[in-house]
């Protein structure tokens, strides 16, 4: 099955904020998630994809460069912001940080640091903050707290499911993991 690319998603605005508990246990596990496909993989197996597309390792770094980004935005919404910062849609960060040469569990410690904090500013949003509404630079679209946490949730997964992708190419891999 072919994944949608990224830039092609939309991304509907969620009105009912009741939904924000469970987007926040999303983009809580994701650390989890990452551990639990990466901790047991070879030094080849996570430089899987190296030279075509990202390899593993930098999948994860690249989910550990953006935390900042979510970080300024939520915190862009809860001040009443009318535009949210725009990402650098290069990756310039991810192409020139050396993921591949730093150890896997160094990345997934860096970003599970940062998504703590990331949780634990979520879940101390009042109430109000919860309306407030800036527009997306890239979408051309409003997005409230919870429009921001469904859309790095539904990023952690786009990469998540690109590791996926890449250790399906990995006939040991597949081995080990088949039910």
């Amino acid at each position: 099955m072919e994944r949608t690319k990224w830039f092609e998603r939309k991304f509907p605005p969620i009105t009912d904020n009741g939904l924000l508990p469970g987007i926040i246990e999303r983009l809580e596990g994701t650390p989890a998630r990452l551990y639990y496909k990466t901790g047991k993989l070879t030094p080849q197996q996570l430089a899987a994809g190296a030279g075509t597309k990202w390899s593993i390792k930098k999948e994860i770094g690249h989910l550990g460069d953006l935390e900042p980004l979510w970080l300024q935005r939520l915190e862009q919404l809860a001040a009443g912001d009318e535009i949210l910062a725009p990402a650098d849609l290069t990756n310039t960060k991810t192409h020139e940080t050396a993921h591949d040469e730093t150890p896997v569990d160094e990345l997934l410690q860096h970003f599970f640091h940062q998504r703590l904090e990331l949780v634990a500013k979520l879940r101390s949003i009042c109430p109000e903050e919860l309306e407030k509404t800036a527009l997306h630079p890239r979408l051309k679209v409003p997005m409230r707290i919870i429009d921001l946490a469904n859309f790095v949730a539904e990023h952690d997964d786009h990469h998540l499911a690109q590791i996926t992708e890449l250790l399906l190419q990995d006939t040991s891999w597949m081995e080990a993991n088949t039910l």
